[in-house]
């Protein structure tokens, strides 16, 4: 689990598959209203609030983006409440849950080299698509429009390269640079394999 503190009232938090299966979760509990996914959100909350030193009570609003086969990024908004507010004092947290299911699937790489060797071992698979980004001296590959068997043979070959990224591919095509748009894959492997 990774906590990112966007602004004074909103955290966001990513989380693996393999931080769910630790839990004994799956991404479909969350449609459930099962104890052990408040279990999970109430840790989630504790973490942040002591983390970020955040006064975490009254109502919240919570966004989740499913990635197909990465995990999960949750947007957490605590929002602000008057003193009228009694929610604190019975020590419940009201939620408002927007799901969000992105087929997309957004890796990091460290390096350049990286991406070259990536690039070849998705191509034995027949993998051709892609976009290859770069921004803050990393790069962030980008595949959507896979089938479910497809996008878990992505996430592992994709694993072995990099992890899940925490930026969403809107951030890279506002600040990034499109290093390869599309068949990023069939292009790498054309000009340096």
């Amino acid at each position: 689990m990774r906590l990112e503190r966007l602004n004074y009232n909103k955290i966001k938090i990513f989380l693996s598959l393999d931080d769910l299966s630790e839990r004994g979760l799956t991404k479909e509990d969350i449609w459930k209203d099962s104890l052990k996914w408040h279990q999970l959100f109430n840790d989630m909350l504790e973490e942040a609030s002591i983390e970020y030193g955040m006064e975490i009570h009254g109502s919240v609003a919570v966004e989740i983006f499913s990635m197909h086969a990465q995990g999960m990024i949750m947007i957490v908004t605590m929002e602000e409440q008057g003193d009228e507010d009694l929610l604190e004092e019975d020590g419940f947290i009201e939620m408002q849950v927007i799901m969000n299911r992105d087929e997309e699937i957004l890796y990091e790489l460290m390096e350049f080299e990286h991406a070259i060797q990536l690039a070849k071992g998705l191509a034995n698979l027949s993998i051709k698509n892609g976009s290859l980004y770069s921004m803050g001296n990393k790069y962030y590959f980008h595949f959507a429009g896979h089938s479910a068997d497809e996008s878990q043979r992505l996430t592992a070959i994709l694993g072995e390269f990099g992890q899940p990224s925490m930026i969403s591919i809107h951030v890279l095509e506002e600040y990034g640079k499109a290093v390869l748009k599309d068949c990023a894959v069939e292009k790498l492997v054309h000009f340096f394999v």
